[in-house]
């Protein structure tokens, strides 16, 4: 490393954030579409705050790409899964914001956060009252005196150590600079999210909602099921968000042995929102999925 490169100065970062975030490090999976067929992305998560998250994935996202998260709270009980939109992309590293969130899910991730901000406080309290009230520390016995050699030795190695050290610190602290600056410029873009009317879904035929499709993805037939030689149709309860995407799928009727691949299908279905007044609303409706054998 050059003597430039460790006497550079570190700029001075701006905290743009509206809403805290804290580390969080634990395991995560994303889904996303790629050419219609679900692909998976393991990873880690970085940092968790009431409104997205920040990840370090084993591949790369686009900015506005619509994904599937799935991880686990700490002290929250059971795995998280949740959708999202990616607003950032950097290497391997990528900002998520949370869409569709339920009532519940945001009362416990609001409630893990307020947590982290008291535990923070708290900790900082404690180590400031500990370094207040330490006796102050005096020596008691002699230097031990080294042998020139030794002593030449032993200043070259703590120098050498220092000069990793600094070195580490200072790409560290680049970095970090650089992600948060990031995020931040990601957050001051997001606009202020505005409260949800609460009105029951409008109830819409399957057959208009069929019209509004703009992705269809196509079951897959069961092996056992084929062989068994079982056709039929799975009628599905749907609830489609305001953004065209399903929030959730119950089965009403149909073959046992053909309701989880008709499920698994309808989940990845897009539709064009469904407006009342001009305003898109969340959509109830029932859709058929049809099971033919050869």
């Amino acid at each position: 490393m050059s003597a430039a490169a460790t006497q550079a100065p570190v700029p001075e970062v701006t905290n743009t954030r509206r809403v805290p975030r804290f580390p969080l490090a634990v395991p995560a999976d994303v889904t996303v579409l790629r050419s219609g067929i679900p692909y998976s992305i393991p990873g880690r998560s970085v940092t968790l705050g009431e409104r997205g998250v920040g990840l370090v994935l084993a591949g790369e996202l686009r900015p506005g790409d619509s994904v599937g998260i799935e991880f686990r709270l700490p002290d929250a009980g059971g795995r998280f899964r949740l959708k999202a939109v990616v607003r950032y992309q950097a290497l391997l590293h990528c900002g998520l914001e949370f869409v569709n969130l339920t009532s519940e899910q945001q009362t416990l991730i609001e409630h893990w956060t307020r947590k982290k901000s008291v535990g923070s406080a708290t900790t900082l309290g404690a180590a400031a009252s500990s370094q207040s009230s330490a006796p102050p520390i005096t020596a008691t016995t002699a230097p031990l005196v080294l042998s020139p050699s030794r002593r030449t030795r032993s200043e070259r190695f703590r120098r050498a150590l220092w000069s990793v050290v600094v070195g580490f610190l200072l790409l560290g602290g680049l970095a970090a600079w650089r992600w948060h600056r990031a995020w931040g410029e990601l957050e001051s873009r997001i606009p202020a999210s505005k409260p949800l009317l609460d009105q029951a879904p409008a109830y819409v035929p399957a057959e208009v909602m069929e019209r509004l499709v703009t992705h269809k993805i196509q079951p897959i037939y069961p092996e056992g099921a084929r062989q068994l030689n079982i056709q039929g149709v799975v009628v599905l309860e749907t609830l489609i968000g305001p953004d065209g995407t399903v929030i959730d799928v119950r089965p009403i009727s149909g073959p046992e042995e053909l309701t989880a691949a008709a499920v698994d299908a309808v989940k990845w279905w897009r539709f064009q929102p469904y407006r009342t007044n001009g305003q898109a609303v969340e959509v109830e409706t029932r859709l058929a999925v049809e099971f033919r054998g050869n």
